[in-house]
């Protein structure tokens, strides 16, 4: 028997089928962990979906949907209860109408200057400024707005309060433009150097191939920069909260840039906190939440329509040009001057006719007088033109971090960074607030970095682009484009008041993660496509398995990336306000945190609080701000050392 044995091996195949058996299992499940990892954005935008509708359908129990959509009047707090929203989401619209106006047009001249104009030597520079820009937490921009914007407008236009629409719009004007420019810059580097070249042989100036070929050729990836640009406007809490009145009034006339008025996110920030749950009041906003979560998944399912036709061209899997689009191509002038009288009507109805007329008369001269100016003439006014836009942005920059230095370096102090605050915030320091902000992004963190490297390993390494990676993908990008004060309002549903954690540490820090978690998944993704296709094959040749190859080769070589996605997601957790505002946080508190269920002080809502309701706290408000957005920017910068240092470090 020994002998049989022996001859035929069967004791020693038996084994290495056992181990096959093992090792194939391993590889399984790995893959359905994973797999579950990549579900997970799309399951927590139904989620937030599902508790929104859940609490906010019952208004309807009060007023009809016409009456909420559009009524004139929002008073839940009068004898007569009014729950008409009109007003809100119409200063939702002229807010972010205003901050377009300002940001369009200075954040494609950015992006073209980026692209196309500046050396290597000026590109490094512009662009950290930009991410700068994108690092500043929306409450000091508030903070800002509030303590300098809002007084200078009331100075300047000698009205009672400078807290307008015109502020609003100044802000998210400057808020959107790192979106905006770094979108765009990325469709018109994108577009084929042979355009350029061959624009160039026929002989035409530098301008005219940026204007009449890169920039059309980039249109749809411009677009969607704006698309975005509109989300991000359009999601904003603190900034508008803090700058724009908050009257929940229809300006009249409808162009008076100087009135207050009041938007969405403004509304829940102000109400949500003072409202009793499982009144009708409550349900309200929960309603106004779910309209706000409605307009921006639209906006941002425009943006990733666009961004996946672009997709689709540069990597040549689309099916060609359909027969609706012939049929536009065809008549492309018709259909352009068809928009432009839509405009103009629209503009002449909404805001005034001398408005359109102005905006009509400006589109005629940009088509018809540059052809009787000398093309290099025309060159020359349009360099100092983007090059004044990029200056516009730098000095934004410069005033808004000078402004803050300057004043809040005197409160800057051993005792002030070590001790609790005193005299509601009057006196004393910030400990607790610091440590509380360090705990909350330590626990966002902790959860949102597992499952976001999972969900990326998913989406590039086990399968290929299908229906169920875009269902994924389109899930992650929502989730990215959903307003932050809308994860604040789940938190406070699902996780403070349905899981009962109450406001604490652990709720907010889930919020938080569940916020970040988009911006992992796609750095995530970025640097696992950045690692050579060749390093997985030869690994795979060896004998290795799929598991050992992304583990041993393909993770240690994108980790540079990951981390940097660690890192801004960390930036950007450590200033957000909106999400916790109903989660975890507590105005002041001497003692730091000593479980999960504690509530915490936070820098943001520190900031906040100081800045609208306690007076004669200017020294701490300014000290506030200033550890803030240190402590930020610090983070930013960070990550953009570490992506400098490896894209020079690293040749593949």
């Amino acid at each position: 028997m020994e002998y049989e044995q022996t001859v035929t091996g069967a004791p020693a195949v038996s084994a290495e089928l056992a181990a096959d058996r093992r090792t194939y299992l391993k590889e399984r499940s790995i893959r359905y962990v994973w797999f579950l990892t990549a579900v997970f954005g799309v399951l927590t935008v139904f989620f937030i979906l599902a508790f929104l509708v859940k609490d906010g359908i019952l208004i309807f129990a009060e007023t009809t949907p016409a009456e909420f959509l559009f009524g004139a009047t929002w008073n839940p707090t009068g004898a007569i209860p009014a729950y008409g929203t009109l007003p809100l989401w119409v200063g939702t619209i002229l807010v972010t109408i205003g901050a377009m106006v300002i940001a369009a047009p200075l954040g494609i001249a950015c992006a073209i200057v980026i692209a196309e104009l500046a050396s290597p030597r000026v590109k490094a520079v512009i662009k950290p400024a930009v991410e700068l820009l994108a690092g500043i937490p929306s409450v000091v921009y508030g903070f800002f707005g509030l303590i300098v914007l809002t007084d200078f407008i009331r100075v300047n236009f000698s009205i009672p309060s400078g807290e307008t629409w015109l502020a609003g719009s100044i802000l998210l004007g400057i808020m959107a433009l790192p979106t905006i420019i770094s979108v765009s810059e990325d469709a018109i580097s994108a577009v084929p150097k042979e355009y350029r070249e061959g624009s160039l042989g026929l002989g035409t100036t530098r301008w005219q191939t940026i204007s009449q070929v890169v920039v059309p050729s980039a249109l749809s990836g411009i677009t969607a920069a704006l698309i975005l640009g509109v989300g991000r406007a359009v999601g904003e809490t603190m900034a508008v909260l803090m700058v724009t009145g908050n009257a929940p009034i229809i300006p009249d006339p409808i162009y008076n840039i100087l009135s207050p008025i009041r938007t969405l996110t403004g509304t829940l920030g102000i109400e949500m906190g003072e409202t009793a749950i499982g009144s009708a009041h409550y349900h309200a906003l929960f309603g106004v939440a779910l309209l706000l979560l409605f307009i921006t998944l639209a906006v941002n399912l425009s943006a990733t329509m666009f961004l996946g036709h672009i997709h689709r061209k540069q990597t040549g899997t689309g099916k060609g040009p359909g027969r609706l689009s012939l049929v536009l191509e065809a008549h492309r002038r018709t259909i352009r001057w068809g928009v432009a009288a839509a405009a103009f009507l629209l503009v002449a109805l909404i805001v005034s006719p001398l408005v359109a007329v102005v905006f009509a008369l400006i589109g005629v001269a940009w088509r018809y007088i540059p052809s009787r100016i000398e093309p290099h003439h025309q060159q020359t006014v349009a360099f100092v033109l983007l090059y004044g836009a990029i200056a516009v942005v730098l000095a934004a920059l410069a005033v808004i971090l000078g402004y803050i230095v300057v004043n809040g370096l005197p409160a800057i102090s051993w005792e002030f960074l070590t001790t609790a605050p005193r005299a509601l915030g009057r006196e004393g320091g910030i400990l607790p607030a610091i440590v509380g902000t360090l705990c909350l992004v330590a626990g966002a963190i902790a959860i949102a970095l597992p499952i976001g490297v999972g969900a990326a390993i998913y989406l590039i390494e086990y399968t290929r682009e299908n229906v169920l990676t875009r269902i994924i993908r389109t899930g992650v990008d929502l989730l990215n484009g959903t307003p932050s004060i809308v994860f604040g309002l789940f938190g406070f549903s699902f996780l403070v008041l349905y899981l009962n954690f109450g406001v604490s540490l652990i709720a907010g820090q889930v919020t938080l993660a569940l916020m970040v978690l988009p911006t992992v998944i796609r750095t995530t993704e970025e640097a696992l496509r950045s690692v050579p296709d060749s390093l997985r094959q030869g690994s795979l040749a060896l004998g290795a398995t799929q598991w050992q190859t992304i583990s041993r080769v393909v993770l240690p070589s994108a980790m540079p990336g990951i981390i940097t996605g660690a890192i801004l997601s960390i930036g950007r957790a450590a200033g957000e306000t909106a999400p916790i505002m109903f989660t975890a946080v507590v105005f002041s508190s001497r003692f730091l945190p000593s479980s999960l269920s504690d509530p915490v002080m936070a820098l943001p809502y520190h900031l906040y609080i100081l800045a609208t309701n306690v007076p004669g706290a200017d020294t701490n408000q300014y000290g506030t701000a200033l550890v803030l957005i240190a402590l930020v920017t610090g983070i930013y910068l960070v990550a953009i050392a570490l992506r400098t240092h490896y894209q020079k470090s690293i040749r593949w």
